[in-house]
């Protein structure tokens, strides 16, 4: 019974717990210790999304998991991250109906539905004209009150350093230096990613600074780079889905996704189109593999 109720107490802890001891793969060998630093950072992700939506690991239902590729983060999902998300899901909830936490496996039919993709559809990014548009779009200007420099600020913070809305959402000041010789972000390791320092566009570099020192002069409580709230509580996804979304629609950019994402892709052809190799961008991505510059860069390959 400890271990049912740690499941709804400390559902990080049980998770972390079980992977250690139980989980396995469709071959029953245990998984690699990387595997099991990203599986905890997916439970994570959807635990939070869980959270937002007010229920919990015995209550969530196939309503919730439909939701959740709703979400900024996971819009842009792949066909293979939903089925890797979908089996993560599967196995954590057979166990929590073993051990009595649920009634039922809500991901059983869904993961029994869903199918491993045989082509991934091409990733969405901003072509070059885009690129520049919103380039424009994000540069200071007399007048501009809190909201635009702190909007502009987040656009050009995605689209100059290529993070995630993860990773931007729990972005310290003291890691942000755009006031140095040579800009850059200091993004701490977290997950299965090392910490690693990405360089800042130029272009961004203005906004930056100037949301730097405006920042500096907030009632904010902590440290955090962009906050809300007086409190200093971070930043919603969705708050960053939302600013993404309106400052791409300003330039006249319409696809089906319009999340933080493109920026991220947009950052990655841009490094690649300036002769950058895949293993050095991927690096400044987070990345441990090429997979995702080679699908940026085949991008690139269909336009010579």
């Amino acid at each position: 019974m400890k271990s049912a109720d740690t499941w709804l107490s400390n559902p990080t802890l049980a998770y972390a717990d079980w992977q250690r001891r139980e989980a396995a793969g469709a071959n029953r060998r245990p998984f690699a210790a990387r595997s099991i630093v990203q599986h905890q950072a997916m439970f994570e992700h959807f635990r939070r999304h869980l959270l937002a939506a007010r229920t919990t690991l015995a209550t969530f239902g196939p309503d919730h998991i439909d939701a959740f590729w709703q979400s900024p983060d996971a819009l842009g999902y792949s066909t293979a991250t939903r089925m890797r998300y979908l089996k993560l899901l599967d196995r954590f909830c057979r166990h929590l109906v073993a051990v009595g936490v649920r009634e039922s496996n809500p991901a059983n039919q869904l993961v029994r539905n869903g199918h491993w993709p045989k082509d991934e559809p091409d990733p969405i990014y901003l072509p070059e004209d885009a690129d520049a548009r919103l380039q424009a779009w994000v540069q200071p200007h007399d007048g501009d009150d809190l909201a635009a420099l702190r909007s502009g600020a987040m656009v050009a913070f995605f689209l100059a350093t290529g993070i995630t809305a993860a990773e931007a959402r729990t972005a310290r000041r003291e890691d942000l230096q755009p006031g140095t010789s040579t800009p850059y972000l200091r993004v701490p390791a977290h997950g299965a990613r090392d910490t690693r320092t990405v360089p800042i566009g130029s272009f961004a570099v203005p906004i930056l600074a100037e949301w730097h020192v405006r920042r500096q002069t907030l009632p904010v409580d902590g440290e955090l780079v962009f906050s809300l709230r007086a409190s200093g509580e971070p930043i919603t996804d969705m708050s960053f889905g939302k600013i993404v979304r309106a400052a791409l629609m300003a330039i006249d950019f319409e696809d089906e996704d319009l999340s933080p994402r493109v920026l991220r892709n947009t950052y990655c052809r841009r490094q690649l189109l300036a002769g950058q190799g895949q293993d050095e961008v991927s690096k400044l991505l987070g990345l441990a593999s090429t997979r995702t510059c080679d699908r940026i860069r085949a991008t690139i390959a269909q336009q010579l």
